[in-house]
């Protein structure tokens, strides 16, 4: 990672301290320490989530699609953060791999979902045969949750909104600890702040009866706060990773991050349709945090892929 000053760099360090020290109880030190435990192995990985960690049966993601120099399009170029973590540990989701026999990587996560679906998902599996105690559940979900309490506003009262958004944080905690009981090891995200989005720069500006933005933003910090203290604090079976606060540093600096742009969608064209050839003029999706109004670019899957990887190298599974 590139930082463009000492400034930067200390902002950086002090966003890397937050995380760390908001880390579950039990986690492998974030740095200094001297415990040593055997790495942990896993023999699958399973996306279960919204669109964040979605492909679509012919690889397709609701992002920016990569294609070769020739424009055709290739499944394995700006992989999702799930993609990532799969390949990290020399997997592949057959959507990215039909010609696999048996695929490792597992894909459930699905467009639209929303915390109350993340059932629906797991026992997919469970169905399927179960869970091992060597498999890596990957999960992200809760934007949806999210738009949809918006959509309410002014129907429902502010508090009354945030307080759901906590309950949707909690439910999401339980379905976590049910992956747990089930014999799964997970790595769960907390929600980008969703009063930073293009869209909620967009509400703000053409309304003006509250700040939109500020309503998103106090939904997002009740959800992940929710999920935080209700999942189960045990780092030998959770690893939670705070993309909340990655996003809000990015934000703030994102040249500190690799990025040029974290206010802004770089897609022209709707999702899943969008790829290379239709983005900004002249933008590198790499260097982008949002692909449209909610969804991620690379520049946040990549994000998204530091902060889980990382998570499952230190975690002691």
């Amino acid at each position: 990672m590139i930082f463009s000053s000492k400034a930067a760099r200390r902002t950086q360090r002090a966003l890397a301290g937050l995380v760390c020290a908001a880390a579950l109880a039990g986690l492998a030190s974030c740095g200094g320490g001297t415990s040593q435990f055997e790495t942990f192995a896993p023999g699958r990985i399973l996306a279960f989530g919204d669109e964040t960690s979605a492909l679509t049966t012919d690889g397709r993601r609701y992002g920016v699609n990569g294609l070769d120099a020739d424009g055709t399009f290739n499944c394995g170029l700006a992989p999702l953060w799930v993609q990532s973590v799969a390949g990290f540990y020399g997997m592949s989701f057959a959507e990215c791999n039909p010609t696999s026999a048996e695929p490792r990587a597992l894909m459930f996560a699905a467009v639209g979902t929303r915390v109350a679906d993340l059932t629906a998902q797991i026992e997919a599996q469970v169905a399927a045969g179960g869970f091992r105690a060597n498999d890596l559940a990957l999960v992200m979900v809760g934007v949806n949750d999210i738009i949809e309490l918006y959509r309410q506003f002014p129907s429902r009262p502010e508090v009354d909104l945030v307080a759901e958004a906590g309950a949707r944080g909690r439910q999401l905690a339980a379905a976590v600890n049910r992956l747990v009981a089930l014999g799964a090891k997970v790595i769960v995200s907390t929600i980008p702040d969703v009063g930073l989005t293009p869209f909620a720069r967009k509400e703000k500006s053409e309304n003006f009866d509250i700040d939109r933005a500020a309503l998103l933003a106090n939904m997002s910090a009740k959800f992940n706060e929710q999920l935080s203290v209700s999942v189960l604090l045990d780092g030998r079976f959770i690893g939670l990773i705070q993309a909340d606060l990655r996003f809000q540093g990015a934000n703030i600096s994102p040249g500190s991050f690799g990025l040029v742009n974290a206010s802004d969608g770089v897609c022209t064209v709707e999702l899943p349709a969008c790829d290379t050839s239709t983005v900004l003029a002249g933008a590198d999706a790499n260097q982008f945090l949002w692909a449209d109004g909610t969804r991620l670019a690379p520049g946040g899957q990549n994000q998204l892929a530091q902060l889980a990887v990382d998570r499952a190298r230190r975690n002691p599974f």
